[in-house]
């Protein structure tokens, strides 16, 4: 694939050639943030999108806006939890015909140490978990669609840790959130790896991306001001919301990506193995097939005892 988009591009630019007309979507955590403009840029190329928020009303707010500001497509809009269960198990429940998108954007990054009710600690239970849930929920909508995407969150974060399979939840171990964090977001890409191999035979190609930095979304709402501040004065490179929702988009249309999953993606492009001393590229541990498996068994093994 050319590199036609980078880290500036944003997401109206990178379907601007696109069609999305008949093609059904779902989007997570598409209330807030990059999240929004992912929806509004597959509406904007005319694909029904559902945004599946917590906030229910205030995911209406944006799917009005959203309709409003395209007249393409439709947004509409669905309750999800993805730290409860029984929430995310009513939306696969209640999904009919196919779906031809799926973005896992949704996620809660650094909180103080919180448990689910299963005893799950939040991020990995949110972040992962709960996605995982998800897309094994609606893998036969995803198969019905014939040639269908997953796009899976991750973050440069997850440089910070691998899985710990002996303590995921952090209850030998000292609770620290930002590995925490890193840790599910490493899921995130092993889990990329695991369904596009089950699944790419029936269709369904599945990436991870790395949506860049960005500093204005809800995601930063554990952060202290002093943290934020930090941040800002690093002489990190921002992103804007759109900016930021770019290669989720990318990776969810591009037709030059047709036939491409199980690998990792940032600034709009295939990402390298990341090397010592930097922030950028995929660790090889987020890419290990045996991690991959150990984790899909783990996570199915997790899901049945709640």
């Amino acid at each position: 694939m050319a590199n036609l988009f980078d880290a500036r591009s944003t997401a109206a630019e990178v379907v601007s050639a696109v069609d999305l007309s008949g093609r059904r979507a779902v989007v997570t955590g598409a209330a807030s943030g990059i999240g929004v403009e992912t929806a509004r840029a597959l509406v904007r190329v005319g694909a029904e999108v559902t945004l599946a928020v917590r906030d229910v009303e205030a995911g209406r707010r944006v799917a009005d806006d959203i309709t409003a500001g395209t007249g393409v497509g439709r947004a509409l809009v669905a309750p999800l939890d993805l730290a409860d269960l029984d929430s995310v198990r009513a939306f696969v429940e209640g999904w009919q015909g196919p779906l031809h998108i799926l973005i896992n954007n949704a996620g809660v990054m650094a909180p103080p140490l919180t448990r689910t009710r299963q005893g799950w600690e939040l991020q990995f239970a949110t972040n992962y978990l709960g996605h995982f849930a998800l897309a094994t929920g609606l893998h036969d909508a995803l198969a019905a669609a014939g040639d269908a995407r997953v796009v899976s969150l991750s973050s440069r974060g997850h440089l910070t840790a691998s899985v710990d399979f002996d303590d995921i939840n952090f209850e030998r171990r000292p609770y620290d959130p930002w590995v925490a964090y890193g840790q599910s977001k490493t899921a995130n890409v092993l889990f990329a790896v695991e369904a596009d191999r089950r699944w790419s035979d029936e269709g369904i190609r599945v990436n991870a991306v790395h949506p860049g930095a960005i500093l204005d979304s809800n995601l930063t709402r554990y952060m202290s001001p002093e943290e934020i501040e930090t941040a800002a004065s690093s002489g990190e490179v921002f992103k804007s919301p759109e900016q930021g929702a770019a290669t989720s988009v990318l990776v969810a249309t591009s037709s030059g990506l047709a036939g491409v999953g199980g690998r990792y993606f940032e600034d709009c492009n295939e990402a390298g193995l990341n090397q010592p001393g930097t922030n950028r590229g995929v660790a090889a541990y987020a890419l290990d097939p045996e991690a991959a498996k150990q984790l899909w068994q783990v996570s199915l093994d997790m899901l049945s005892k709640a």
